[in-house]
């Protein structure tokens, strides 16, 4: 689905924890997650560290959107 919307020319970026899977299917943009039950978070840190890590995340994903990509990319929060 990703591949499809950025073909359609609107920047998409897959926030996952299995990379390997979301470039066998052709995602451009790809943001290693955390963890498969918490993709973007920790439930084990304490509430101020669990922001932080909230924010590098999406901060992350929103500057991985306004790189002009060609081929895969992996963004790392």
């Amino acid at each position: 689905m990703a591949k499809e919307i950025d073909r359609a020319g609107i920047p998409v970026i897959q926030v996952c924890t299995i990379v390997s899977i979301a470039e066998t299917v052709g995602s451009n943009r790809i943001e290693k997650a955390v963890a498969i039950p918490y993709p973007c978070g920790n439930p084990n840190l304490p509430l101020s560290e669990q922001e932080v890590l909230r924010r590098k995340i999406v901060e992350t994903a929103l500057k991985g959107l306004e790189c002009n990509v060609k081929d895969k990319t992996l963004f790392e929060y």
